[in-house]
């Protein structure tokens, strides 16, 4: 909270991509604002496709606080941050910034949040259970650390080019903090993985094209968790294919949700309850699914 004239003004923080207009952060961080009674004004900031870097300078310079990134800056962000958190440095992208004077810090809550929505929502322990990693992207990169440091028994990630599954389980193996447990981290094609799975999570953009990646249905039971990070007002594609083969199912809003809290608190300090602004985002969801 900054002071002008002994009078209190709200700290300044955004939400940059292109597009950006779509974007429901501002509503879930006024929520989290009024939750906390932390006094912030927070905006959709649309970025130039080739003036990511100066967009942010320019917003920092006028005395902005700190911002979300999404779609398709989240590499520029890593490369424009002064410093990492371990989160930030595993996933090799960033989704949050937070300037301090000349210093820009750069971390990556998608995957916390993914954990959060999991463990503490959805009520599915993560510990101990066998997790299939669909996609080897920037969504599933951020999402590596954060599943392994909840020590799964296994872990496969499992892509459509296996190279690129195998550079994530590569960058397991690097990771210090996680040495003694990156040998339940595997790699594979999708047509190669077999056997049953506790949690299967689909990081792949398959469902922005309403469709599947092409793994077998033997990988579902009536006891597993689908997770598809991404949401909408009906199950997508990956969803309704799981279903059909009757796991249990989950979107992606609860991780969108409690990305933000974990950015929240990177910024002010404490963690917002995230239970009302998840509920009130669904109900709205479910509205706009019976009106179309």
């Amino acid at each position: 909270m900054s002071t002008l004239n002994g009078t209190a003004t709200a700290d300044r923080y955004v939400v940059i991509g292109n597009p950006i207009a779509h974007s429901k952060s501002p509503a879930i961080h006024a929520h989290f604002s009024l939750l906390t009674a932390q006094l912030i004004d927070y905006q959709r900031l649309l970025a130039p496709l080739d003036g990511f870097a100066q967009t942010v300078l320019s917003f920092r310079d006028s005395g902005g606080k700190g911002a979300n990134v999404t779609v398709p800056f989240k590499l520029e962000a890593f490369a424009l941050a002064t410093q990492l958190t371990p989160r930030a440095q595993a996933a090799g992208a960033v989704n949050t910034l937070k300037f301090e004077g000349a210093v820009i810090l750069g971390d990556n809550t998608d995957g916390q949040g993914l954990v959060a929505d999991i463990v503490r929502n959805a009520r599915v322990t993560l510990q101990g259970k066998r997790v299939l990693l669909l996609g080897a992207g920037g969504a599933a990169r951020g999402a590596l650390l954060p599943l392994l440091e909840q020590q799964p028994a296994q872990l496969v990630i499992a892509n459509r080019t296996v190279a690129r599954a195998e550079e994530l389980v590569l960058l397991a193996h690097q990771y210090e903090p996680l040495a003694g447990i990156a040998s339940i981290v595997t790699s594979s094609a999708f047509s190669d993985v077999n056997g049953e799975f506790d949690i299967v999570i689909n990081a792949t953009s398959a469902s922005l094209h309403d469709d599947v990646p092409p793994v077998s249905s033997g990988i579902f039971t009536a006891n597993t968790l689908a997770y598809d990070m991404m949401y909408g007002a009906a199950p997508t594609a990956f969803l309704r294919f799981a279903a059909s083969h009757e796991a249990q199912i989950r979107d992606g809003l609860g991780m969108l949700v409690e990305q933000a809290a974990v950015a929240f608190a990177l910024w002010r300090g404490v963690l917002p309850e995230t239970a009302s602004v998840l509920a009130e985002l669904r109900s709205a969801l479910m509205a706009a699914a019976r009106s179309s």
